[in-house]
């Protein structure tokens, strides 16, 4: 929010910044779209204006660098909760406190966040789940990525 409303410290920011806005931040930002393919194209041009990485964050999210699109086929429609952009931001985090550069920490983050949900969701009703439930099962969705090497 407080970018939407000072657009010149964009530039500010250190190359390759990663932003997890949800969409009406995002349209802040970038401007209203009329589709989704006018929201990614928009998304695209500010990323490379920028140097940013972007998350976009819908039933399909989207990571938006420089260079790429990449679409993550992980989640399910229980991450439309409150604070669970809080703790993907903070697995993205701690993805590029271990080393990762910015866009596969987006990626490798977005990936396991919607792991997550996935292998909860036989245990956890979409409706009661909450962000907590992503810290509490993430040690799972590591355990699943290590047997499938």
């Amino acid at each position: 929010n407080i970018l939407a409303q000072h657009k010149e410290w964009v530039s500010l920011l250190p190359p390759e910044t990663i932003l997890t806005p949800h969409p009406k931040e995002l349209s802040r930002l970038i401007g209203e779209w009329s589709d989704d393919y006018d929201k990614i194209q928009k998304t695209r041009l500010f990323a490379k204006e920028n140097d940013l990485v972007v998350v976009i964050k819908g039933a399909y999210s989207l990571i938006i660098d420089a260079e790429r699109v990449y679409l993550n086929s992980t989640g399910t429609p229980a991450l439309a909760t409150a604070g669970s952009g809080d703790v993907l931001t903070g697995m993205i985090t701690s993805l590029l406190a271990q080393g990762y550069k910015p866009t596969d920490a987006a990626r490798v983050g977005v990936y396991l966040h919607g792991l997550t949900a996935d292998l909860t969701k036989e245990r956890i009703h979409p409706r009661s789940f909450i962000a907590g439930d992503i810290i509490e099962h993430i040690g799972n969705a590591y355990r699943k990525l290590e047997k499938n090497e």
